[in-house]
């Protein structure tokens, strides 16, 4: 399986697993010119910008750690470029989580970065 297929699956984990939680998905895999969001979502009056990250161990470092500040930086783009593209506030109330499956253990962290 190709890694794009893959990555395609373990966000769909990530999404299924922020619906238990209570989000609603706005949009997976959102691209743009500055960048792409894995997923889109609406929490407790938030729209929330996460990043998913899978690795089948910790031979190469946890899936959290794989959030660079390069990689924040384009996050944080990418979202305000939605917000214009989508004609939203830039002062709704917004955050970044970020998804870190390791094996099939999901572990979320809210508001992961400004």
């Amino acid at each position: 399986m190709n890694r794009r297929r893959k990555g395609a699956e373990w966000e769909e984990k990530a999404a299924q697993y922020l619906i238990s939680r209570g989000y609603s998905i706005v949009q997976m895999n959102y691209r743009c010119r500055l960048g792409e969001i894995d997923i889109i979502a609406k929490d407790s009056g938030y729209y929330v910008f996460a990043e998913v990250k899978y690795r089948s161990s910790k031979e190469y470092g946890s899936p959290l750690e794989a959030v660079t500040p390069m990689k924040r930086q384009k996050i944080k783009r990418a979202a305000s470029f939605y917000l214009m593209e989508h004609g939203i506030s830039m002062y709704v109330k917004c955050r970044f989580d970020v998804i870190g499956i390791l094996g099939s253990e999901i572990t979320l962290i809210k508001d992961a970065f400004w």
